[in-house]
Formats: C-alpha cells, sequence, structure tokens
C-alpha cells in the first residue's frame, strides 16, 4: 500500500510541476501571459512608424527614447506599490495609468510633429498612447504575486500559439527577490520583476523536431563562412542601443555583450565604427555582435548594481561570460548570395514580444546534445554534463537599398520556407549566431535557492521573459573580406575562422526561422531542418571572472560624434586574435542526416501545431499517468488484502 501510494503520489505533484515549463503562454489575443506577476503593456510605436524621414529621425528615436524611459518609471511606481501592500486597481489607474498615458500623449504628439516638419504627418498615432495594467495570471492587479504557489493555465506559444492544455503549478520564484525590502521569496526574481519558475522547461521532455531541411537547388549556396570574434572574456558592456535609440545613454534599459568592434556606443558614428579596433580573429571584420548579457540570480553585486540599465531597473546578479560564441554565414537552399551593403543593420526577435505578442520573436534556447530540440518562450533544464545553448538566425533577404529603416524590420526579411525572398528582396549571407553558458539547471522545486535562476536582462515591464530574447549585428566587413565571405558561401566551401577545424558541425544554408512574414503582423513562418549535437568544442577564449565596464559601445549611420567626456572611458581594443586558416575545401552537399549545431533553431513550419514541450496528445498523457495507474491498483489492492485479513481469524 505505502508503495502504490507513493507511485500515485509521486505521479501527482509531477503533473502539477510538469507546467512550470509552461506557465508563459499565450491568451487568445496571442499576448504572452505574465505567469503571476503584473506589468504595463503599452503599444509600440516605433514598430508603427515604417516610414520617416531623414531629417526628422533624431527627433523620433530620441522620443521614442523618451517613451521607454515613462513605461520604465511607470512600471517601477507598480513595484513600489505591490511591496508597500498594493493599490486597488481605481487607485493605480489615476495615480499611475493615467498619468503615464498623458506622458505618452505628449511624446507621440512631438513625434508626429517632427514628421509633418520633414513630411506627411503619420496618422493614427495618438490612438497608441493609452497603456493597460496587465494583472499576472493569478489575478493581481499589481505588484508581486503572491507568496507560495500559484497555478495557472499554460499555453505554450510554439511558434503557433498551440494550447498545450496543462496547468502549471508550483512555487514562482527565485527566493532571491532583492528590492526595497530585501530578500523576498514571492517570484519577483533578484531584482524584484522576475523570472519565475514557469519561465523554464525541462530539454528532455520537448519533442524533438522531425522536420527535414529545405531541398537544395542545384546552384544553392552551400558554403559557410565562420568570423572568431571571442566571447566577450574582456568585458565590454552598456546598455545602450545604437540602432533603436542612437545618441540616447542606457537607450536599451538592459546590458548588452558586444564582441567584434570595440567603439559601440550610443554617441559613435559610421566612421567611429570603421576606426574602432575589433575583437575579431580576422581584423577585416569589425562588424558589431551584441545581446542581452545572461544572469544568475544569486545575490551577487555588479558594478551595475545601482546604475540606469543594471539594478535600478531590475536587471540583477552575475553576469556570465559565455564558453563559446560561433558566428556563421550560411547560404541560401535555392540560389546565389549578394553581399552585405556596408553597415547594414539587422535586428533579430522582439525585445518587447512579451507585450507585443510573439509575431517577431526569433530567438531560441537548447542544451548541448540536445540541439534538435528547441524553446522559443522557455529558458532550458539541461541535464548535468549539457551547457545552455542559445541561437538567433538572422534574416537573410535584403531590399536592395536601405541599410536600416524607421522600425528597424522592413529593410530585411525572412527567406520562406524553400528559401525564397520576398518579391523585391535579394539573399545575403545569413548570420547563425550561436552562443553556450555553462550554466547548471536551476533548482525549480525550491525557486532557485539552492541553485540559482538564470535569465536574460530586459526592458522591466518585459519581466526577462525568455520571448524577449534578441540580437542585434551592424556589418563593418572590410569590402575584401566581405567579397571573399560571398565567393566562399556561393563556391560551397568552409572558410574563415573554422575552415581548418572539422570538431564541430557547421549550418546547412537553409532559411531562417521564426520568420515573420511581414514585420510586427504577429504572422511567422518557420522552417528548417533536423539538427546533430556534437559535443561543444573548447572555448575559443578563456572565461574571467572581472565584473562589467561601464563602457560605451555603438551608434548609427545618422548621427554624429558627441562629446563623451562626462561617459566612462571606452574601453581598450581587444587584443587581436590570431588570424586562422581562412578556408578549406568542402564537399559540395552535407553528409545524410548532418546539420549544423549553430543552425540550432529549426522548428517545423508554422502551418504544423505540434507543441515544443512533450505534452497535449492523449498517448502522450497515457505514457505519463501509467506509474499512477499501476500505483493506484497496487494500492487498491494492498486495501483489499487488508481488508480480508481483519476479516480473519487466526
Amino acid at each position: 500500500m505505502l508503495g502504490g501510494a507513493g507511485l500515485v503520489g509521486a505521479n501527482v505533484y509531477a503533473s502539477a510541476t510538469e507546467g512550470w515549463g509552461e506557465g508563459s503562454g499565450t491568451d487568445s489575443s496571442g499576448r504572452v501571459l505574465s505567469s503571476g506577476m503584473a506589468t504595463i503593456d503599452c503599444p509600440d510605436v516605433g514598430s508603427r512608424l515604417t516610414a520617416v524621414p531623414d531629417a526628422a529621425r533624431p527627433d523620433v528615436d530620441r522620443e521614442l527614447a523618451v517613451l521607454d524611459q515613462q513605461i520604465a518609471a511607470a512600471y517601477q511606481q507598480v513595484q513600489q506599490a505591490g511591496r508597500a501592500g498594493g493599490q486597488d486597481a481605481g487607485s493605480v489607474e489615476e495615480t499611475i495609468m493615467k498619468p503615464l498615458e498623458e506622458q505618452r500623449s505628449e511624446s507621440i504628439g512631438r513625434i508626429a510633429d517632427a514628421i509633418d516638419r520633414a513630411g506627411e504627418r503619420p496618422q493614427g498615432l495618438d490612438d497608441l498612447a493609452a497603456c493597460t495594467l496587465r494583472p499576472g495570471d493569478n489575478g493581481q492587479a499589481t505588484g508581486t504575486p503572491d507568496d507560495g504557489e500559484q497555478g495557472g493555465t499554460g499555453q505554450d506559444q510554439g511558434g503557433a500559439g498551440a494550447d498545450q492544455g496543462s496547468t502549471g503549478q508550483g512555487q514562482n520564484g527565485s527566493g532571491q527577490g532583492q528590492g526595497d525590502t530585501g530578500q523576498g521569496h514571492s517570484g519577483a526574481g533578484q531584482g524584484g520583476n522576475g523570472p519565475v519558475v514557469s519561465d523554464y522547461a525541462d530539454i528532455t521532455a520537448v519533442a524533438p523536431d522531425a522536420s527535414a531541411p529545405p531541398p537544395q537547388a542545384a546552384d544553392a549556396s552551400r558554403g559557410t563562412f565562420t568570423s572568431d570574434c571571442g566571447v566577450n572574456a574582456g568585458g565590454l558592456f552598456n546598455s545602450d542601443n545604437v540602432i533603436v535609440a542612437p545618441g540616447v545613454s542606457n537607450g536599451a534599459h538592459h546590458f548588452h555583450d558586444y564582441i567584434g568592434n570595440q567603439g559601440n556606443n550610443a554617441f559613435a558614428s559610421d566612421e567611429d565604427l570603421a576606426e574602432a579596433g575589433t575583437s575579431c580573429a580576422d581584423q577585416g571584420d569589425k562588424s558589431s555582435y551584441y545581446w542581452p548579457v545572461l544572469r544568475l540570480q544569486n545575490g551577487t553585486q555588479e558594478r551595475d548594481a545601482g546604475a540606469p540599465g543594471g539594478g535600478t531597473e531590475g536587471n540583477a546578479g552575475q553576469i556570465v561570460t559565455p564558453e563559446q560564441v560561433t558566428l556563421t554565414f550560411v547560404g541560401n537552399p535555392r540560389g546565389k548570395v549578394t553581399a552585405m551593403p556596408r553597415l547594414l543593420r539587422i535586428i533579430t526577435g522582439d525585445a518587447k514580444a512579451f507585450v507585443n505578442g510573439p509575431g517577431n520573436a526569433n530567438a531560441s534556447w537548447s542544451c548541448t546534445g540536445y540541439e534538435n530540440r528547441q524553446l522559443k518562450d522557455k529558458y532550458p533544464l539541461c541535464p548535468p554534463g549539457s551547457d545552455v545553448v542559445r541561437t538567433f538566425r538572422f534574416q537573410s533577404c535584403w531590399d536592395g537599398r536601405n541599410i536600416d529603416s524607421a522600425n528597424h524590420r522592413t529593410h530585411v526579411a525572412f527567406a520562406a520556407a524553400d528559401g525564397s525572398c520576398p518579391a523585391g528582396f535579394q539573399p545575403i549571407p545569413q548570420l547563425v549566431q550561436r552562443i553556450v553558458y555553462d550554466v547548471d539547471a536551476p533548482s525549480v522545486a525550491d525557486g532557485g535557492r539552492t541553485v540559482p535562476l538564470f535569465a536574460v536582462d530586459s526592458f522591466p515591464e518585459q519581466l526577462h521573459k525568455p520571448v524577449t530574447d534578441h540580437g542585434d549585428f551592424i556589418n563593418v566587413f572590410s569590402e575584401n573580406l566581405m567579397r571573399e565571405m560571398v565567393d566562399c558561401i556561393n563556391s560551397g566551401r568552409t572558410c574563415g575562422a573554422d575552415a581548418d577545424d572539422d570538431s564541430t558541425a557547421t549550418p546547412t544554408p537553409t532559411t531562417g526561422s521564426s520568420a515573420t512574414a511581414a514585420p510586427g503582423d504577429g504572422s511567422t513562418e518557420e522552417n528548417g531542418g533536423s539538427v546533430t549535437s556534437p559535443p561543444a568544442p573548447a572555448p575559443s577564449a578563456s572565461r574571467t571572472g572581472e565584473a562589467p565596464r561601464h563602457d560605451a559601445t555603438t551608434s548609427p549611420a545618422r548621427t554624429t560624434k558627441h562629446d563623451t567626456d562626462d561617459k566612462a572611458a571606452p574601453a581598450v581594443s581587444a587584443e587581436p586574435r590570431s588570424t586562422p586558416v581562412r578556408s578549406a575545401p568542402a564537399p559540395s552537399t552535407a553528409a545524410p542526416g548532418q546539420t549544423a549545431t549553430a543552425a540550432a533553431y529549426a522548428p517545423p513550419p508554422a502551418a504544423q501545431t505540434e507543441p515544443q514541450a512533450s505534452q497535449g496528445g492523449l498517448a502522450e498523457t497515457g505514457a505519463h499517468l501509467w506509474p499512477a495507474a499501476i500505483g493506484t491498483l497496487l494500492a487498491l489492492s494492498g486495501l483489499f488484502m487488508l481488508l480480508r485479513a481483519r476479516r480473519m481469524r487466526y
């Protein structure tokens, strides 16, 4: 009886905790659920501005940054109200939400005026001023979630918003909450705004991707080019973003890792980027590669603990230096690629996907040895001996004219499943960025108290959700090296830093994943192939325990250099890495079943609605419940035997 009851109890507990990997699903509108934490949901004005005259861009960029500052300040007020015991919905509406709407209305008016002075006044912007307070899925209107357990139905977006029909229960929290009240344990994360345990999923429970790579045309560009730019061991960070907020300090409201170009900050001009040093082995690659840092929620006080973009905006904990960063450029399965224009800017993913919806989300998470299983809206729980893998596949179609666009999306696009580009676009080398971290799986059973949770930096109101992950790229390749890259890819060779190293697989030329047919429209096109996962090679640079520096980093083509005497001194250029052998012959076709570890994210097409995690199907449900069935039978049998024994006389 005890054995049977134990099996029943264990299975019920497992079923309850299974939902921790599904809590940040989507609601009926496609928005990602907040998993027990309230946040502020404001329309993204920048994504609506598809045409901004060049003369108006400085003013527009500055006001867009102000809108982000307003949201961050209002979100902090919501947090403070929650820590003080909460306010009723009416009070929050009057004291926080209405003033926010008024501030946004003024900023949006200045944006419209700036565009009107240089061109045609945009219509409909006034409707974007109002924001809503989104309660967490535990029904709270404000503040941080309740202590203890929280249940909520999870709908994993899985690229297509597929309902997985499972219920998540468990502790929401890292147990590390650090705010005005000191250490907390309410699921608010170290910075008070996430992550929560429902943001994690066991990678071994995720269904492997069985989709095949798109067929290769006879003239497909099958080669690969790899650039080795280190792992940011020197600690070049800042909270700027020169692409979306040029000339604005702390325009990102979260810290970025930078590799490649060492002159990257909000005030850098094109000339600054061209003249800066680079951490890349080939000095012809001065491109800038950057992404939000990954932090352990372990109570470590980094140098940014009291600074904007860091602890003051909920980004707290130990910054983790990657174990390995692989930058691979791949071709197109339909034909040849053309050179990227110098200073082309590409953003993949959406830093505001938690409130914007998953339409532009494009990061994926996995573990070494399991890279044929990918997660978009969950952090992976990797088994012992396996490292966390974070992958970005950038847009690979260019409009042939612009190096940037007003919303930073419409000048580039993802290829369709067969590799074709939209009308008027041409294929360019696709950047596949793979980042590996040596971090242990958090102890979700105790909210990260034993082994800390990890999460990417984010805008405060985005609650550190993995769906908000994103990557940025500015092409500063020399013309000669870009020409060499294109020739290498089009001729089917393997070139660059790893050309003489066969220890890792390289990506096959497949189309981009989680692509958006029209940026921001919420529709997705996904494609890719099966992935093999050989052991990860040794890191290209040793990690360091150096605390982050508040160094400046990059800025856009449209700005002039500003006086930065009041800012921290720029980082010393990284020591150039040894130049590797440039190229080596490669077979024209990949071996059967071989695809690249760098091409990690390869989900099934959007038409398929198979969930990423292994839940939802009747067969799978039966497979998970059989221990409970056996346990029930054993318990009943034991009860029957006990009743018979009580009637027997000895």
